[in-house]
């Protein structure tokens, strides 16, 4: 059984996938590949029983109807509500609050960031994913499941922030260290020097383990 991780960027550049081999003994990971195109990453998902892509795989739904009353020219501020509070609504999903709620962490703005180029692609890449008859639901049923590394590797005891920055390479080799130390059925063959000097990598590894998570059952789904 094969899942597939996606370290999603708007463009090839800077985008990682990962695949992993699950078997009775433990797990492989058996490609890693950087600069990973759609055609790249579609055909590893066709192949995997789960996939885990690192971006939000939708916009929070009172955003779309603020794009919609501005484009009518009807945009009411609810009372009741500060600035603030009422943008945080336009700029957060549901998800984004439940991550922040039990993890501490706040994800990116998909409404308000530049991860919304990120979004756009992946809002691409699922499309094309439901056209070639893949069971595609944004909730994490179907073969794709949103997932945000930071927060698996909190949830999981493991070193969750500083591996990104590159002045503190060896932040990405303490994290490596643990994670083989915290699951040592996990082989990482001949692509370890690979993740250990590119977080991209990494994370695309990290979000191939949570889509096993997900196929497992062993995550919180939307009520």
């Amino acid at each position: 059984m094969l899942t597939v991780g996606v370290d999603l960027a708007a463009e090839p550049a800077g985008t990682a996938l990962a695949v992993v081999d699950w078997g009775a003994g433990g797990a492989a990971i058996t490609e890693v590949v950087r600069g990973a195109g759609d055609g790249v990453i579609l055909a590893a998902i066709a192949r995997a029983g789960k996939a885990g892509i690192d971006c939000p795989l939708g916009w929070p739904g009172a955003f779309i109807l603020f794009v919609a009353d501005h484009q009518a020219g009807r945009v009411r501020i609810p009372g009741g509500l500060t600035g603030q509070q009422w943008r945080r609504q336009l700029a957060w999903r549901m998800t984004d609050e439940v991550v922040r709620a039990e993890t501490g962490l706040i994800p990116l703005s998909v409404a308000a960031d530049r991860i919304g180029h990120t979004a756009m692609r992946c809002a691409g890449l699922l499309a094309q994913l439901a056209r070639q008859g893949q069971p595609v639901d944004r909730c994490g049923r179907g073969v794709v499941a949103e997932v945000y590394p930071a927060a698996s590797l909190k949830c999981w005891g493991l070193p969750h922030r500083g591996y990104k920055d590159r002045r503190k390479a060896w932040a990405l080799e303490v994290l490596v260290d643990d994670l083989l130390a915290a699951a040592p059925w996990l082989d990482p063959g001949p692509w370890e020097s690979l993740c250990r000097a590119s977080h991209d990598a990494t994370d695309a590894v990290i979000a191939a383990l949570t889509a096993r998570a997900a196929q497992k059952d062993l995550v919180t789904w939307p009520d």
